[in-house]
């Protein structure tokens, strides 16, 4: 069951005056890797999260403790202009901590921004694909799926253009508009490969800020969709059968890497990285096997390997990126349903860790 957001009946109290008062919406990651959020009231507009104090929730209801002990802190990171109440009104992402003040287990967060700022001087960059699929509530299909049946194969929708080809583009063009209304860096969307599943890329982003940005887009995503009614899916493998998964995929450089020559240490990385291929997999999202199986332009879960060009390999090197020497990679093994903390944290680490 969804309920459709009454926008002509909401404008009519979004618009009155809020007497100098500001909301800020705090937003966490739970404990099943999906997002949660509530409001808080402020005196003045915030210039930067130093300017936010902690909150703290209810963690026995987040799958984050028990309920004899539950108080979960939340501390704001990162700020965003609030596409949906507008004017000086924020939304914030947040880290969660214990009460002794300890990273909160499902705080990846902590642990990659230690990650970057040890490797701040390389200047790493990296852009998202984020996939994802709308689902229709009422079918529980994917939107525009027949609700009997199949639609026609996979060929005519990535990308697409036309009626029959296209569901859900209305969402798709106020999550964009909201993304940049945000301040959030979203670099594009398109339609993908199955019918009723799409991509936006954030990025290119430097360090902490990749993790940051797209968690901050997929709130958005989330809250647009809601109020079209219609619900949204980062499974790595929404449908069965012969229809694409999901992935994030995610590129990757760092300064050497876009410098002339760089195509050496590109080529040193991805070596690094297929070293700790399972350590690699452990952190790509859950469920990726279903994804990574060696067909719809995926490698096989089990194997490394990377080429130039290659959309089926773990690893692609962008033929440009082949024939000029230098730029970047692109990781195609993590699934659409990743914390992207806990992979662009990997991958740093990986690139830079010690040669044999």
């Amino acid at each position: 069951m969804s309920v459709v957001s009454n926008a002509s009946l909401l404008s009519k109290y979004l618009s009155l005056d809020q007497k100098g008062s500001v909301q800020v919406e705090y937003v966490w990651i739970d404990g099943f890797n999906k997002l949660r959020s509530k409001t808080k009231t402020v005196s003045k507009v915030p210039e930067s999260v130093d300017e936010l104090g902690e909150w703290n929730f209810d963690g026995s209801s987040t799958g984050q403790a028990e309920g004899h002990d539950s108080d979960v802190l939340i501390k704001p990171v990162a700020m965003f202009a609030d596409p949906f109440r507008r004017g000086d009104n924020k939304f914030v992402i947040c880290e969660t901590f214990n009460p002794d003040g300890t990273p909160h287990k499902t705080n990846y967060r902590h642990e990659c921004n230690k990650i970057m700022e040890t490797h701040a001087d390389a200047h790493p960059w990296f852009g998202l694909e984020q996939e994802y699929m709308f689902i229709d509530p009422e079918t529980e299909k994917p939107y525009g799926w027949p609700k009997h049946g199949f639609p026609e194969p996979q060929g005519k929708y990535y990308c697409g253009v036309g009626a029959g080809k296209i569901f859900g583009r209305d969402i798709v063009e106020a999550h964009y508009r909201a993304c940049l209304y945000a301040g959030i860096k979203v670099s594009g969307v398109n339609a993908e490969v199955a019918p009723g599943q799409f991509e936006f890329q954030v990025g290119p982003c430097e360090g902490i800020e990749a993790g940051d940005h797209l968690w901050a887009a997929r709130y958005l995503l989330e809250r647009v969709s809601e109020d079209f009614g219609i619900e949204v899916t980062i499974h790595p493998k929404p449908v069965k059968g012969d229809w694409n998964g999901a992935g994030c995929h995610t590129n990757f450089s760092t300064e050497e890497m876009r410098a002339e020559g760089g195509i050496a240490a590109i080529e040193s990385a991805i070596k690094k990285m297929g070293a700790r291929h399972m350590e690699h997999i452990a952190v790509y999202g859950e469920d990726n096997d279903q994804r990574l199986t060696g067909k719809h332009e995926t490698g096989h879960i089990g194997t490394f390997n990377y080429g130039v060009a290659n959309r089926g390999a773990s690893i692609r090197i962008p033929r440009h990126v082949g024939k000029e020497g230098k730029g970047y990679l692109e990781d195609r093994r993590p699934a659409s349903n990743i914390d992207p903390y806990r992979v662009t944290g990997i991958i740093v680490e990986s690139t830079f860790f010690p040669d044999n």
